[in-house]
């Protein structure tokens, strides 16, 4: 239409310095009345070079993730990525063909949070090796030499270990998560740590639970029990709920019956009166540093060792 060749029309959309400035305006003024928009995969098979980003999650319900996407796409589209994420449902085999997906998508990189049945990280070893940057968050593996972007998990447990004993608890209910995930064992270790070394006189009650559901079994049977819990922790929001429905059911009144801390991405907490005191554990930033990592590792400067976010007590009502 404006017979020029089609070399012309290209370099006029990338504003090569060649083109006159005149040739650009009529070719991006044509181009946008035909609302023209290049092909993004034939861009990619003639330069190489991928601006998508497989993102694979165990559920994408959770707040956290919804969190954790949201900072995550705002700091990819600064940089000119857009996402493709897909969920897992906590399933080895979907997580595999999620991966695969990502591969046959041409994904740039890949960021992860495994599930709890995942052991083992060939298919993602064979990615990496094939060029494809491959970034643990979260829920990750407990091996080295992978890039991995976690909260501090450690910190996060022992500050609620922390708080519990200067309120002067007695009798205390910690709810971890699955008990193969790293990050429950590391929220456990720094709880269990720093009640032995600061108050070896409280007692503990461990119990673990996969789900919500399971929470609420476990805190149910304490609370009905003949050694009845003053407090209750809670590993993650999705504990807490259960937790939270037990206590309703029994028509327990927070804090007066029953005390609760948890580790949280703030947004349960919020929603009940008196607000649950809770450590946070922020989506939004862990998903601002991945893309940080994942990137680096595009430009071949992948940091050394696991890259921590930092936990803080937020003080609600409940305990």
């Amino acid at each position: 239409m404006l017979q020029i060749s089609i070399s012309t029309v290209s370099r006029a959309l990338k504003d090569h310095p060649d083109i006159a400035v005149q040739t650009k305006i009529k070719v991006k003024e044509l181009a946008e009345l035909m609302e023209y928009e290049p092909n993004s995969f034939a861009v990619q098979l003639r330069t190489n070079a991928s601006k998508l980003i497989g993102v694979i999650v165990p559920e994408i319900s959770g707040h956290f993730y919804h969190s954790y996407i949201a900072g995550l796409e705002e700091e990819a589209r600064s940089w000119g990525y857009s996402l493709m994420i897909l969920q897992s449902n906590n399933h080895p085999e979907s997580e595999l063909e999620n991966l695969r997906l990502c591969r046959f998508n041409r994904a740039a990189g890949v960021l992860i949070a495994i599930s709890s049945q995942t052991s083992d990280l060939t298919a993602f070893y064979r990615t990496i090796d094939s060029g494809t940057p491959v970034v643990f968050f979260d829920k990750v593996p407990d091996v080295k030499g992978v890039p991995k972007v976690c909260i501090a998990d450690a910190e996060a447990a022992y500050l609620a270990a922390d708080l519990i004993i200067k309120k002067h608890k007695k009798n205390v209910l910690a709810i971890f998560g699955e008990k193969s995930l790293s990050i429950t064992r590391k929220r456990l270790k720094a709880f269990l740590g720093t009640f032995q070394r600061n108050g070896p006189e409280i007692k503990l009650q461990i119990a673990h639970a996969v789900n919500s559901d399971e929470a609420g079994k476990n805190a149910w049977s304490a609370l009905t029990g003949p050694d009845k819990p003053d407090t209750i922790f809670s590993m993650s929001d999705e504990i807490l709920v259960g937790v939270i429905k037990a206590a309703n059911k029994l028509k327990l009144s927070i804090p007066t019956d029953i005390s609760m801390i948890s580790i949280s991405n703030g947004m349960i907490p919020s929603l009940f009166e008196p607000e649950i005191t809770y450590i946070e554990t922020s989506g939004s930033l862990l998903g601002k540093k991945s893309f940080d990592v994942l990137h680096r590792c595009l430009l071949g400067k992948p940091p050394q060792g696991e890259v921590m976010i930092g936990a803080r007590i937020i003080e609600g009502g409940s305990i």
